[in-house]
């Protein structure tokens, strides 16, 4: 089975792949594709009784349980489109699945079965993570923003400068759902990442361990132990979980173990091990630092606030925040509120710093991320630093080292001025309703922590995703879940999508095939001068005499008329990826349906950061789904040199397509496009036609072979 987690390309590839190789080996076989658009060539119950094996190429969770009984081979869908002939011959011997993982296939299975063969994908922890990111955010959002709502509506100023809403009143209720939605992020994080790793089994110990993580009173801490504690009893819950799969049991109780056994016995022994294990020190650390705190108190405020800044960024809700937190607020009665002037600075950095990265470079985020930015910088005007945690989450190493930075920056700033606060919350809000003492000094530090909170995790992220780049794997988002996402599927981006392979074996003996041409041994400089653009994409072919190409009579119809002489380019002057989208967009805007060129390159570069489109064999298929275009457009390029666009293969993309559609038209109609490229371009003859075409007539004339 082949899964793809953010596009349908790679999976209609490895089908073709999966297809040409059982045919050269001399085998029968028969390929369902699970996509966007649905499955396709569906396999029936008479189909997996007769196959001799199963073979799964899955980058994302499929069902397995029609394959209890067969030999299922679980491998990453890169491998499907590398080596297919080798998956044919190691299904033979492939061992036969039991339906011991509940008849899903979790990605820990995936990554299990695939063995050292998986080819480049995202490692299981991380599609955990991300999937854990994806299913939180929306308790994030819906939680945060009732809060700060009610509050602004609904609050009622106090003489020291605090917001109250009554109880019993309409919006103290609002505020009491949006409090749930905020209770229950933690626990849901922790259990959608135990799910992603050990399938359902996992998700209750998940949240009822991520509940005991957040709940600091079940281990005696003033504090719970907020998203890292979630992201840690996630990630014991899922292997407990995997683990305990795998303890042989007699056959009468394998009915059982998912919906009972497994749950109970990983539920019990992981809430144990955190309250005893794990808590004590967590209570311990809190004690602590509020007594070396107190110490400080008679020390420089500069030097304080940035310690203050450093706690309450850093884990935003977890014991080092509310110890940092509860000091300040603390020492309010005592009549010292300058402590609680440099949390209160530091309180909404974190999300205002995150909201304002997602508007300064878009294209690093999934579009997902990107609305939770813009809720982020609204919880964080009323001082709601939870707002950042998905952003956490998803890239801890980036984006808490960033938070840390911008809030040590705001707190020691108010420390310097002596800035105040009355009442125990923090945030713009506070200082418009008088709580603040110094408001322009902390108007300016609560600016200055943001703005060096966002430069900083845009530079952190940038620099990351340049690393990842250059080892030839896909590039990140949250969500993505990674993906979820994911991100897993569902965190921003396209859902996911698998093919599952039955192969039925011949009795005749098997013979080995030669393995195919490489892509690109067509002629590299096939294209000459009368073929080549030369950037001006609106205009017909001229040769290198001047003399005006005449178009060809009747023009042949690619892709519905989709791609044209006018979106054919035979040399592509870009020599890296971002360069060569946008030549490839300023291309597409050459027939008119392109609005917002800008836009577009954003939105195609958006798409390469949730995973590249580099499809390997010298193939790239960036692709775009925005309304900066009217109508569907599809352009094609050649590249002497080749462009690396982070090819699962490790090879330069010199065959380039791209496809725009607008959001409206975005359904099925770019996904079709999508499969029809993909299984056309696995056709090694059609690779190297295309590789010599010379000229734009010649190039139209194979693409009019896509059908």
């Amino acid at each position: 089975m082949t899964a793809c987690p953010t596009g349908i390309a790679h999976t209609y590839m490895a089908a073709e792949k999966l297809t040409q190789a059982a045919e050269a080996l001399g085998h029968e076989i028969k390929v369902e594709t699970q996509g966007s658009i649905g499955a396709e060539n569906v396999l029936s119950d008479n189909d997996v009784r007769d196959a001799d094996g199963v073979i799964i190429a899955a980058d994302k969770d499929v069902d397995r349980s029609r394959f209890v009984g067969k030999r299922v081979l679980v491998v990453g869908v890169a491998e499907g489109i590398r080596h297919p002939g080798e998956l044919i011959e190691r299904v033979r011997t492939a061992p036969v699945y039991g339906g011991e993982d509940g008849g899903a296939g979790t990605a820990a299975g995936a990554a299990a079965s695939a063995g050292a063969g998986a080819g480049k994908e995202r490692s299981v922890g991380y599609k955990a993570l991300m999937n854990g990111v994806s299913y939180m955010i929306p308790f994030v959002v819906v939680g945060g923003l009732l809060i700060a709502i009610s509050l602004a509506l609904g609050g009622h100023p106090q003489a020291d400068g605090g917001l109250v809403i009554p109880d019993g009143s309409f919006w103290k209720h609002v505020n009491d759902i949006g409090v749930i939605g905020f209770t229950l992020m933690v626990p849901v994080l922790s259990g959608y990442i135990a799910y992603a790793i050990g399938d359902r089994p996992a998700l209750v110990p998940g949240m009822i361990g991520g509940w005991i993580a957040n709940t600091g009173a079940l281990y005696g801490s003033k504090a719970g132990a907020g998203f890292i504690g979630a992201i840690v009893t996630g990630f014991l819950a899922g292997y407990l979980v995997v683990w305990i799969k795998k303890v042989r049991v007699p056959r009468f109780v394998q009915p059982i173990m998912p919906i009972i056994v497994i749950p109970i016995v990983a539920t019990t022994a992981l809430g144990l091990f955190f309250i005893y294990v794990i808590g004590r020190p967590i209570s311990w650390v809190f004690t602590h630092l509020t007594g070396w705190l107190g110490g400080m108190t008679g020390s420089s405020a500069v030097l304080l606030g940035a310690i203050l800044g450093l706690m309450i960024a850093f884990d935003m809700g977890g014991p080092v925040n509310k110890t940092a937190f509860l000091f300040g607020a603390g020492l309010i009665a005592s009549g010292n509120q300058t402590v609680m002037g440099m949390c209160a600075a530091a309180i909404p950095v974190m999300p205002l710093g995150q909201g304002l990265a997602t508007l300064l470079r878009r294209r690093l985020y999934s579009e997902q991320e990107r609305e939770t930015g813009m809720a982020a910088l609204f919880m964080g005007l009323f001082g709601i630093s939870e707002g950042a945690i998905p952003f956490a989450a998803a890239r801890p190493a980036q984006v808490i080292p960033a938070n840390m930075l911008g809030g040590a920056v705001a707190g020691a700033l108010a420390g310097t001025a002596g800035v105040t606060d009355a009442v125990p919350h923090g945030g713009p809000i506070v200082a418009v309703l008088g709580a603040v003492g110094g408001v322009p000094v902390f108007f300016l530090a609560v600016v200055v922590g943001a703005v060096v909170t966002a430069l900083t995790t845009v530079a952190l992220v940038d620099l990351s995703e340049r690393g990842k780049s250059g080892k030839g794997a896909p590039a990140g988002a949250a969500a993505a879940p990674a993906v979820t996402v994911t991100a897993g599927a569902g965190a921003g981006g396209p859902s996911g999508t698998a093919a599952a392979t039955g192969a039925r074996t011949e009795a005749a003996p098997v013979t080995a095939a030669a393995p195919a041409p490489a892509a690109g041994e067509g002629d590299e400089d096939g294209a000459g001068d009368e073929g080549s653009d030369e950037g001006r994409g609106d205009r017909a072919q001229a040769p290198a005499d001047g003399h005006a190409v005449p178009s060809p009579s009747p023009s042949p119809e690619v892709l519905s008329g989709y791609l044209t002489a006018r979106t054919v380019r035979t040399r592509l002057a870009a020599g890296e990826k971002e360069a060569a989208i946008r030549e490839m967009a300023e291309l597409a805007a050459g027939t008119g349906r392109v609005t917002d060129v800008a836009e577009l390159v954003r939105v195609a570069l958006a798409r390469e950061a949730q995973g590249t489109t580099g499809l390997g064999e010298e193939i790239a298929v960036p692709h775009a789904k925005t309304d900066a275009v009217t109508a569907p457009v599809v352009c094609f390029a050649r590249s002497a040199e080749g462009v690396e666009w982070g090819s699962p293969d490790g090879t330069k993309a010199r065959l380039v397509f791209m496809i725009a559609v607008p959001e409206a038209a975005a359904g099925d109609e770019h996904l079709r496009i999508l499969a029809l490229l993909s299984r056309k371009l696995m056709d090694p003859d059609f690779r190297a036609r295309l590789q010599g075409a010379e000229g734009t007539a010649e190039v139209l004339a194979v693409l009019a072979e896509i059908r």
